[in-house]
């Protein structure tokens, strides 16, 4: 496809979502056509779909049936939303995509969905695609909460059904996009979200004028 597929991904709190945000701004300023979404609730029927995922109580649905609402938001956001803008020559950033449900499904629930269950439903829902680049924000895990929580405190509806899931959750977490981006050196980059807004958006920048050879 003639567009680029920019995923961002990490931990409660790690900064993606504001990186996000500047990187649109940045790419806009130099001519590309730039969409900005997010999974779950990139859709119209997404965003009905985050609600359910998103807010409540934690233990409100096992993990596999959270894996299909996942997929399900997945399938829909592709088809009706990031394919089209690539096909139209678009550059599409995502704040999450699929290596969150590897992470959080996967690495970090005690009781994991199996690793080939999620692998299938990849395959099901997306096929052979894959993201031109995912950047994975890496932070202390207490530090990320903290400011998630802070965020969410502005909110009217609480989106923090996975920050209530403990520490030791999180950890796994985090250990799990670690793992991701071993596994796949090529696609993913980890990044030290331990800094300044600006200091780690040209850091993002830089891995993108790299990346891509924009100036």
């Amino acid at each position: 496809m003639p567009g680029k597929f920019i995923t961002f991904e990490g931990g409660e709190g790690c900064g993606k979502s504001t990186q996000l945000a500047l990187l649109k701004e940045y790419l806009q300023k130099r001519g590309q056509n730039v969409v900005a979404t997010k999974e779950p609730g990139g859709t119209e029927i997404g965003l009905e779909l985050r609600h359910l995922l998103v807010t409540g109580d934690k233990d409100k649905m096992d993990a596999v049936a959270e894996a299909l609402l996942y997929y399900a938001d997945r399938r829909i956001h592709m088809s009706q939303k990031v394919w089209p803008a690539l096909e139209a020559g678009q550059w599409v950033l995502s704040d999450r995509f699929a290596d969150s449900t590897v992470a959080y499904q996967y690495y970090g629930y005690d009781k994991k969905v199996d690793k080939k269950l999620l692998d299938s439903l990849y395959q099901i829902a997306v096929g052979d695609f894959k993201p031109d680049l995912t950047l994975i924000f890496d932070l202390d895990v207490e530090v990320g909460l903290a400011r998630s929580y802070a965020k969410a405190a502005g909110m009217t509806e609480k989106e923090t059904r996975h920050e209530s899931r403990g520490t030791a959750f999180h950890q796994r977490l985090r250990q799990g996009f670690l793992e991701i981006a071993k596994r796949d050196p090529a696609r993913c980059i980890v990044l030290d979200a331990d800094k300044s807004i600006e200091d780690l958006h040209q850091d993002v920048i830089r891995i993108i004028t790299e990346r891509f050879g924009l100036v």
